[in-house]
């Protein structure tokens, strides 16, 4: 005898996937986004749970067709103690959520998308009644502790067994990249025809130059450039440093960083720079969206890569490769194994891996007008030709399928 749930019958209406994300609030989170996005264009009805913040405090919307529901997070995790409530406290409305979710519109695949690797946990009862899990493979979580704290151990051990669970659990594997897909099949004992590669690239559509905003700009002759998340392992501390290379011992008064984003370094990142001298020559604009977004990217002479040289980063394809190259950016950054093979010669590699290294890795552009037009425009290609949304769309939805059977609906 089957298992029943009161879930409302599906046959007359289109699949519907659940996303579920812990780190970062949906549609910021431009991965997960252009994923929900691909899967509507397809037919599916997409629900996304998620964290909200200041910048999205709404705890229900819908956005473009596709259901937003938020939740709360006590803190924003950077200590051990500090992830256990975190990723708790997720877990508690993950589960709050989705059982809503089952209840009221009912559901055929929820997607999990990592950190941390215990989102199986939240779906595993549904597994009972036939839903599929999708694990979409966003961060090497064992790699990432080891970068953190600098040693393995016991914690190290635990993440492997999630990561090893949750991979036993997958009925798919969406891979951020080749070296991930590689770890999922080896390391996660996965099946190759159940593992799918599609990298976090931009729509080109939306992501496009416009008029840079002057007032970042501010009389500077070369603006360098990053965009992300400011946590302790992204290695922005490394470009703050880089700037007291460049401006306090190269004597370059003339460039100044700007960085976009937010995080839970961005305190000590800003008192560094005070301490070296060099907050006058470091702007921090914090979260921005849209046109400010986008004139502040437009406005970009070089763009900085600055997470460090450790097992993690080696193996991540870092979301700015492709944001600096569909804008014809030339991108300097330490000599990562995955960032110089999606790169190439379109890079610009430190020798030495510190910020050191990394200020003189960027002096040749800073000082070399031509050679920075030179490296912009084969990163342009390199995107144009490689770092395509469309075709990492098409793999995407084609690995969901054969997760729900085929039926007719309106």
């Amino acid at each position: 005898m089957s298992l029943t749930l009161p879930l409302p019958a599906r046959k007359d209406r289109p699949p519907h996937c659940v996303i579920i994300v812990e780190n970062l609030p949906v549609p910021f989170d431009r991965r997960v986004w252009q994923e929900a996005n691909a899967l509507k264009e397809a037919g599916w009805e997409v629900s996304v749970i998620c964290p909200r913040n200041a910048q999205h405090p709404q705890s229900y919307e819908k956005i473009d067709g596709i259901a937003i529901h938020r939740h709360s997070l006590p803190v924003e995790a950077r200590g051990k103690l500090g992830f256990l409530l975190e990723y708790g406290c997720a877990l508690f409305h993950e589960t709050r959520l989705l059982l809503k979710i089952a209840l009221t519109r009912g559901f055929d695949v929820v997607q999990g998308c990592n950190p941390p690797d215990l989102i199986f946990l939240v779906a595993a009862p549904y597994k009972l009644f036939g839903k599929k899990y999708v694990f979409d493979h966003h961060d090497l979580c064992p790699e990432l502790y080891a970068a953190k704290y600098g040693r393995h151990g016991f914690f190290h051990r635990l993440l492997l067994l999630a990561e090893k669970c949750t991979f036993k659990f997958a009925d798919r594997v969406i891979s951020a990249n080749e070296t991930y897909r590689d770890i999922a099949i080896e390391r996660g004992g996965k099946a190759p025809e159940r593992v799918t590669t599609v990298y976090s690239v931009p729509d080109r559509q939306k992501l496009r130059r416009v008029a840079p905003d002057a007032q970042l700009r501010a009389g500077a002759g070369v603006i360098l450039g990053y965009v992300g998340i400011i946590a302790d392992q992204d290695g922005v501390d490394h470009l703050v440093r880089m700037m007291h290379h460049i401006v306090c011992e190269g004597g370059r008064h003339g460039v100044r960083a700007v960085v976009v984003g937010d995080g839970p370094a961005l305190a000590s990142v800003r008192e560094l720079a005070t301490s070296l001298d060099v907050a006058e020559h470091v702007v921090f604009t914090g979260y921005l969206r849209g046109e400010a977004l986008l004139a502040a990217l437009s406005t970009f002479d070089i763009g900085i890569i600055p997470d460090p040289v450790n097992e993690y980063n080696d193996k991540i394809s870092m979301n700015k490769v492709f944001e600096y190259s569909a804008l014809g950016i030339p991108s300097v950054s330490y000599d990562l194994s995955e960032t110089r093979r999606l790169l190439g010669a379109a890079g610009s590699f430190a020798k030495d891996a510190t910020p050191r290294g990394l200020a003189e890795a960027a002096l040749p552009l800073i000082d070399d007008k031509e050679r920075r037009r030179h490296l912009g425009s084969e990163a342009g290609k390199l995107a144009e030709a490689k770092f395509n949304w469309t075709s990492e769309a098409e793999k995407y939805v084609a690995a969901y399928a054969d997760l729900v059977p085929e039926r007719a609906y309106a």
